[in-house]
């Protein structure tokens, strides 16, 4: 039983391995093929520029008479 026990974690490691080396040869390959560029400064991302725009108001055409206020004295 033991032994059944010790194949198993064996090939586990043995899949697990052989998997992230063929990841790691992927990337080394797309690295070979394809170079990184050379540093370029960020460009700073502009911040959007939001306009508050206002609804027109329709103009009054008749304006009432102006009121009188008294003042107390």
């Amino acid at each position: 039983m033991f032994i059944g026990i010790l194949y198993l974690l064996l090939t586990f490691l043995f899949c697990f391995i052989l998997v992230h080396l063929i990841k790691l040869a992927y990337l080394g390959v797309s690295y070979i093929k394809k170079p990184p560029k050379a540093e370029e400064k960020p460009t700073p991302k502009k911040e959007p520029v939001y306009y508050i725009v206002e609804k027109k108001r329709a103009k009054k055409a008749n304006y009432s008479d102006p009121k009188e206020i008294e003042f107390k004295k």
